[in-house]
């Protein structure tokens, strides 16, 4: 008699913040693991400008990785490849049009965004090209750091499922739901809200579920008071508190809404990212929570890899590499 049971491998990872080269790996991740669905759970983008200033010997330089770096000319584009894949934003300038841009929030603000929309569609653009006909379901949402216009852009594609407010059929027998919005953070980021309009978001998207046991959550804020929401407390000057022991002093972060939510309904199994320094896995209820951490900037891919059957987790891993 043959089983009606439905394994899925899927493979998240989060808070990439513009790396070019974890955004391919990535994309590869599908291949490489032999999975059915890759999600990117939000933090898509970069953080930072980093100016290439035209030098009089026909040069440029830039402060990058805590120093001066100083290139030929057919030497920038490593310079730019080595800036972007740490998730950074180089732009070729002038010392005269960097003075203008720092006296200038607007201009440095649109320079920002289209930066920031030119490599999400470029990212897009290879992610269609790579795994369209490999039958990996490829679904990315935004997280707390991203700003709102770059919703139009995953949007824009036939291919990349955005995720934010949906139902998303993972696999015929599991639902997802997902949402990059978070608790207010000391950095006021584009998505930070009230925990009262996040507990509505999710009520909104939990009221569409069909079957909650199979549910998968797919929240870029953890649960607090989680294990996988620990962050260095801040004082005023958003400095880490040290303690008398001359340790940093760690507190939860996390959302409380998110927990209510998952302690309420009960999903098989909830995503996590936004503490990148908080790797780790819970159990709240039957709910099996994770929160894979991140290691963008030296362009380490962490993730994990988890194999779902029905209501069941048959398998969880977290990788790196």
């Amino acid at each position: 008699m043959e089983s009606n049971q439905l394994q899925t491998r899927i493979f998240f990872t989060t808070d990439l913040h513009g790396s070019d080269e974890c955004f391919l790996k990535f994309i590869n991740s599908g291949k490489f693991y032999k999975t059915s669905v890759i999600i990117c759970g939000g933090d898509i983008t970069g953080k930072m400008l980093i100016p290439l200033i035209a030098t009089q010997d026909s040069g440029y330089e830039a402060e990058f990785l805590g120093r001066t770096q100083k290139v030929r000319n057919d030497e920038v584009s490593q310079l730019e490849k080595s800036i972007a894949q740490a998730g950074y934003y180089p732009f070729k300038t002038t010392k005269e049009e960097l003075s203008h841009l720092n006296i200038d929030r607007d201009k440095v603000e649109n320079l920002f965004s289209e930066l920031m929309i030119q490599r999400l569609k470029k990212w897009i653009e290879i992610a269609e090209q790579r795994l369209r006909n490999t039958g990996i379901k490829c679904i990315i949402n935004a997280g707390n750091d991203d700003r709102i216009e770059i919703d139009n852009v995953l949007d824009a594609s036939d291919f990349i499922i955005h995720a934010e407010g949906k139902v998303i059929d993972v696999d015929g027998k599991h639902e997802m739901i997902s949402t990059g919005y978070t608790n207010i953070t000391p950095w006021n980021c584009p998505r930070d809200i009230s925990e009262t309009d996040l507990a509505e978001r999710i009520e909104h998207m939990t009221s569409k579920v069909s079957n909650m046991k199979n549910c998968i959550f797919n929240f870029h804020c953890p649960p607090f008071n989680s294990t996988i929401d620990t962050a260095p407390k801040l004082d005023s000057n958003l400095k880490p508190v040290v303690s008398g022991g001359g340790e940093v002093e760690l507190i939860p972060v996390g959302s409380t809404a998110v927990r209510t939510a998952i302690q309420k309904y009960q999903p098989l199994l909830s995503l996590h990212g936004h503490i990148h320094e908080s790797k780790g896995s819970t159990k709240i209820g039957r709910t099996l929570c994770v929160n894979p951490g991140s290691e963008y900037g030296e362009g380490i891919l962490r993730g994990a890899l988890i194999t779902i059957e029905d209501d069941k987790i048959k398998t969880f891993q977290f990788t790196s590499g």
